[in-house]
């Protein structure tokens, strides 16, 4: 029986396919083996011996400390593209009333109130002071072309919008997804130089945090419409009031508020609102969920942020021993894995191992069935991270 422990209100369509006769799920959970959460903050949470996996139901994972958990030979899974098409009805949401400002004419008509029947004559003196540009024609760069962003980028082709897209590490899957309208700018300065809008969408980690600051907002076009929908800390707060202030940007929109924004008229703060969507929150918990089951079960990793894709199609042999072993990525690993399984006669049937920056996982059948001290040995080995034996 596995045990799954929840930090947050996880979709109970994607719970239902934990099989119940193999799992028990709740909050609060002794000896979990694996975590599922949402938007929880663990930097502070003491985790238990027993947790081998934790599923992120949802794109980013910051709020995951990822190197304790890769140093303890925990897998931390995200749901990359379960929420995309979520954030990027937003995203195209905040295209326009970044551009014609609904938002604010919305709110004063509503100050009309009690006027009776002057309001209709009242609302079209008063609505001269809510003009804003169409988006057609316009030109927007988006930055970063996974899935979010390259879903943003077609759809603004379809608007009539030209755009430039930069992203540097691009995938396979996403340039294949994009559309053939969508320019490659050749350099993020380029990017910035020529839109008249501009929408982020690339992960924050220590190499990303600021990533717009003053420095790039001088590069930016006078009177340009930011969107944020990835991540606060990605934009310098105080940069981005400045360049507001100076008339430089037209409107900041961004999904993450904070004090200092929500003082100024031009900044539009929603309340991460991105992937508050019922088919998000299932989509997200769908895919955390069967990637959770795959790795309990069989071992399998996929969509993981610190440890390298890594699958076995085939079964468990019969009366054998599948073994998963990560470590850290260092020559020699697989000798000394081998050595020791070839000592105790077993007979390896299959093995994969895959390697990402600096840790490597395998998975190994071998046709007999490993005793404990087999397993003892490969966990003594310098440099090993986790072992765990699986049977048929």
């Amino acid at each position: 029986m596995f045990k799954i422990q929840t930090l947050n209100k996880i979709s109970p369509d994607g719970l239902a396919l934990f099989p119940r006769d193999d799992y028990e799920i709740a909050s609060e959970i002794l000896k979990p083996d694996a975590i599922l959460l949402r938007s929880a903050d663990m930097h502070s949470m003491e985790i238990p011996p027993s947790v081998k996996a934790v599923g992120r139901a949802g794109a980013g994972v910051n709020n995951i400390p990822i190197k304790e958990m890769t140093d303890k030979g925990v897998v931390v899974f995200n749901t990359p593209g379960a929420n995309a098409n979520a954030v990027k009805e937003l995203v195209l949401a905040a295209l326009f009333f970044s551009s014609r400002p609904v938002i604010a004419a919305a709110e004063w008509v509503k100050t009309l109130a009690g006027k009776g029947d002057e309001i209709p004559d009242l609302a079209e003196k008063g609505k001269s002071q809510f003009v804003g540009p169409e988006i057609k024609g316009k030109t927007l760069g988006v930055i970063g072309l996974g899935a979010i962003g390259a879903q943003v980028a077609n759809n603004a082709v379809d608007l009539g919008m030209n755009v430039i897209g930069f992203d540097p590490f691009i995938s396979v899957d996403a340039a294949w997804s994009l559309s053939r309208g969508v320019l490659k700018a050749e350099s993020l300065d380029a990017l910035l130089s020529k839109a008249d809008y501009l929408t982020l969408h690339v992960p924050q980690n220590n190499d990303t945090k600021g990533y717009i600051n003053a420095d790039r907002i001088k590069v930016m076009k006078k009177g340009v419409r930011f969107l944020n929908f990835s991540r606060g800390g990605l934009v310098v707060n105080a940069d981005m009031i400045a360049a507001i202030r100076q008339g430089h940007v037209a409107c900041y929109v961004t999904d993450f508020a904070d004090e200092e924004l929500l003082k100024e008229e031009k900044v539009i703060c929603l309340p991460h609102l991105g992937a508050s969507t019922p088919e998000a929150e299932d989509n997200c918990a769908t895919m955390a969920v069967m990637q959770i089951r795959d790795f309990l079960e069989k071992g399998n990793i996929v969509n993981s942020v610190n440890f390298p894709k890594c699958r076995m199609d085939e079964d468990i042999p019969v009366g054998g021993t599948r073994l998963c072993i990560a470590n850290r990525n260092v020559p020699n690993m697989v000798g000394q894995i081998t050595t020791i399984l070839a000592d105790a006669k077993h007979n390896i049937a299959s093995m994969i191992n895959q390697n990402r920056a600096d840790v490597a996982y395998n998975i190994i059948d071998v046709e007999t069935a490993a005793d404990d001290a087999v397993v003892d040995k490969l966990r003594n080995i310098s440099g090993v991270l986790m072992v765990r034996v699986l049977k048929p």
